[in-house]
């Protein structure tokens, strides 16, 4: 074995090994019936992340002008607390905040395909928790949307 496939399998981690020796993981989403690519599979991390931090920045903007007029140590407070709201009111209503609108996502329930305002309030109460959001299945689901029974999809 060449040094750099010893070392390129250690850097790729388990998954790209156990696909080596023949197992199929499949892709993100088939689990749950949704397609490889397009409308309605699963969302990437990127535009995922992109969503968060439009939606961070719009909260931040609001608590910087409406609530703490300037910046402050409770800026942040306040724009979690904007951000709990934000994300409860829209995912529980239209399914999606404005930053996952500008990004071309959208959370649905798994089974109803509408999300209710209790599992929203599950899933933004534990995204802003932070730590369940980062721990993600092979589906590319947040601990947050597992509990939520939520996935966030492709418009």
């Amino acid at each position: 074995m060449d040094n750099r496939q010893a070392i390129g399998s250690w850097l790729s981690g388990p998954r790209a090994a156990a696909e080596e020796a023949g197992y199929d993981f499949g892709y993100r989403g088939e689990r749950l019936g949704l397609p490889e690519e397009g409308p309605g599979s699963v969302a990437r991390p990127g535009r995922r992340i992109g969503a968060l931090v439009v939606d961070w920045a719009l909260c931040l903007l609001i608590a910087y002008g409406l609530l703490t007029h300037g910046y402050d140590s409770a800026t942040g407070n306040w724009a979690l607390l904007v951000f709990l709201v934000l994300g409860v009111l829209t995912v529980g209503t239209i399914g999606f905040t404005p930053g996952k609108r500008l990004f071309g996502l959208r959370v649905v329930a798994l089974g109803t395909g509408r999300v209710s305002p209790a599992r929203a309030v599950v899933r933004t109460v534990l995204l802003c928790l932070a730590i369940p959001a980062l721990i993600w299945d092979r589906d590319g689901r947040g601990l947050h949307d597992r509990l939520a029974r939520t996935v966030e999809v492709r418009i």
